[in-house]
C-alpha cells in the first residue's frame, strides 16, 4: 500500500528542500519517476521554481494560468515531474528542465523554447507486437512505435514533445556523451571511452579518465550534448 504522506525529514537525499518547517511534504503520485528522481508539482513550484509560497497559490497557477510538462497541461498538485521533463509555464513564456547538480540533487535548469522542445529518453526494453511492430519501451513511462528493429536497450532517443516523434538516435560509442544519473558521478557529464563489462570508462572535460558502473549514464549526444544541461 502507497502511502499518502511524506515526512520532510524522510524525503530523498537528492531532493534539494529545507529539512526543517512543516512536518510533512506533498508525496508525489506514482508516476514516470521514482521517488528519488521526482517530485509533485506541489514541492517544485514551492521548494525549486519558488514560485508560489502556498498550496492556495499551487492551484491557482496550475488551474487558473496553466503549467504544461512535456508539452501537456497538468493540473494535479501532486503530478509527479521529474528528471529530464521539461516544465513550460506560457504565461510568463518560462521554460525548465529537470536535472541533477553536481550534488545528485535535483534542480531546474532555465532553457529557452527550442531546447524545450527537445526530451532524451533512455530505452529500457523493447515488445514485439502484431504485425511484426516494434514497441520501444522507454524510461519515463513513454512506449514509441517503430518499424524497424534498429534499437537496442541502453540507446537513448531524442523525441520531439509533445508528439513524440524521433529526431535523433544515440549509441553507446566511443565519443558519445554521457550524463550520469545516479552513483559518485550522478550529475556530471562526460564522454564514453569504452564499456568493460559491466562498467563505464569515460573521460570529464579535463581529459581524465574516471569509471562508474554501467546503467548509471544517459546518452545525450554524439559529440556534444543534444541538450542544455548547465
Amino acid at each position: 500500500m502507497i502511502k499518502k504522506h511524506l515526512k520532510r525529514l524522510a524525503t530523498p537525499k537528492n531532493w534539494p528542500i529545507k529539512r526543517k518547517g512543516s512536518v510533512f511534504i506533498t508525496r508525489p503520485n506514482p508516476g514516470a519517476h521514482t521517488l528519488s528522481l521526482g517530485v509533485s508539482l506541489n514541492t517544485l513550484f514551492k521548494e525549486i521554481i519558488p514560485k508560489c509560497k502556498t498550496r492556495k497559490e499551487v492551484m491557482f497557477l496550475l488551474n487558473k494560468k496553466g503549467v504544461l510538462v512535456d508539452g501537456r497541461r497538468r493540473k494535479d498538485p501532486k503530478y509527479n515531474v521529474g528528471l529530464m521533463d521539461v516544465v513550460e509555464i506560457p504565461s510568463t513564456k518560462e521554460y525548465f528542465r529537470i536535472l541533477l547538480d553536481e550534488k545528485g540533487k535535483l534542480f531546474a535548469l532555465q532553457i529557452d523554447k527550442k531546447d524545450a522542445e527537445l526530451k532524451p529518453v533512455r530505452i529500457k526494453g523493447k515488445t514485439v507486437l502484431k504485425k511484426g511492430k516494434i514497441q520501444l519501451n522507454t524510461g519515463g513511462g513513454r512506449n514509441i512505435l517503430v518499424e524497424k528493429d534498429d534499437y537496442k536497450v541502453g540507446e537513448s532517443l531524442i523525441l520531439k514533445i509533445p508528439e513524440q516523434k524521433i529526431v535523433d538516435h544515440i549509441k553507446p560509442e566511443k565519443g558519445a556523451i554521457l550524463y550520469f544519473i545516479d552513483g559518485t558521478y550522478a550529475g556530471h557529464s562526460g564522454k564514453l571511452e569504452k564499456i568493460d563489462g559491466n562498467k563505464i570508462i569515460f573521460k570529464n572535460e579535463k581529459g581524465e579518465l574516471f569509471e562508474t558502473k554501467k546503467g548509471y549514464e544517459f546518452l545525450i549526444g554524439k559529440d556534444k550534448p543534444l541538450i542544455k544541461i548547465k
